[in-house]
């Protein structure tokens, strides 16, 4: 995505101190994921497949 400005949002979970920061920026129909330690790697995801990530993720369907 060269030359493409994306606008970032923190995750309301993310510490105020800004450090290990989930970050999302949504562009068409496409979402970013990034983590703000690590800016230049991100994680691209249609809407439809960033949507079923969330549902699984509040449904508790992953586990670490």
């Amino acid at each position: 995505m060269t030359g493409l400005e994306l606008e970032w949002q923190k995750s309301s979970f993310s510490s105020a101190g800004g450090e290990q920061c989930v970050e999302i920026a949504a562009y068409a129909d496409t979402v970013h994921i990034r983590e703000s330690d690590e800016p230049t790697l991100i994680a691209r995801a249609n809407r439809r497949t960033f949507a079923a990530l969330i549902t699984g993720l509040k449904a508790g369907a992953f586990h670490c």
